[in-house]
């Protein structure tokens, strides 16, 4: 007889729902399976009216973040094989409006994203056939780090701040305007400032950690929150004492 793993699924259905329930599903165990498989099988064989994002199963999209026995984790590279026996709960991001299942809002936390200008600014650009901003590597890997996010927004669920209060700036966002604030070819440290040292920025963050741990790919956004603020201090005491803001805009 092939072996089974028992996986509960949070269920909500906005149209029939009055709040969250939970359905059990019994799931052929495969060794080489990861959770987002287990979660495919049920869609595909058992019941097709689960909903879930999902894109391209190696760990770089981001979107398959789930709450995996209470943990943020992406199911695509956490697996089954980790929870044979003591059984799978599987549930939306904590600190997301659930839109139905496992399918969470994810508009708060991108307008954080783009609030902090995660792209390149320049005073005055080059024009194209002026040639190229060229780094060194030692350049590029000052912002290497904070470059690695994929978006999954699991360090927004785990981040007990934004949980309880969602007007926080959050980890992923923060971490972002780092680095292009360490990026050499940036120019606009100083309009990201003023997101960043706001009232819901930087100075929220309690320093608990469990976004760095949460994360899949290492960005360590405590760290960036933590550098930002030795920065942003640095930078004010620098503008009152010598130059505007350190000097760098």
């Amino acid at each position: 007889m092939p072996e089974f793993v028992d996986v509960t699924v949070q269920r909500y259905n906005p149209e029939t729902d009055d709040k969250p329930r939970f359905q059990t599903y019994q799931v052929p165990y495969r060794e080489d399976w990861v959770v987002l498989d287990a979660i495919l099988y049920i869609k595909d064989r058992l019941d097709a009216t689960l909903s879930f994002r999902w894109s391209c199963r190696m760990g770089i999209c981001g979107s398959c973040g789930m709450n995996v026995n209470g943990y943020p984790k992406l199911t695509c590279s956490t697996h089954l094989r980790d929870y044979r026996t003591k059984g799978l709960r599987i549930e939306p991001l904590s600190n997301f409006p659930v839109i139905r299942d496992l399918v969470v809002d994810i508009d708060d936390f991108m307008a954080k994203l783009k609030s902090v200008k995660p792209w390149i600014i320049r005073e005055l650009e080059q024009p194209l056939g002026a040639g190229e901003y060229r780094q060194s590597n030692n350049q590029i890997d000052q912002f290497r780090q904070f470059s690695g996010c994929i978006n999954c927004m699991l360090c927004y669920a785990a981040c007990p701040v934004y949980g309880m209060e969602n007007e926080f700036l959050g980890p992923a966002a923060i971490a972002l305007a780092r680095r292009y604030n360490l990026d050499s070819r940036d120019e606009g440290s100083e309009e990201r400032v003023k997101v960043l040292a706001a009232s819901e920025g930087i100075w929220e963050c309690s320093f608990v950690g469990e976004c760095s741990a949460a994360c899949p790919k290492g960005v360590d956004p405590a760290k960036a929150i933590q550098q930002t603020k030795f920065d942003t201090v640095n930078g004010f005491v620098m503008g009152a004492m010598l130059m505007p803001f350190g000097g760098r805009k």
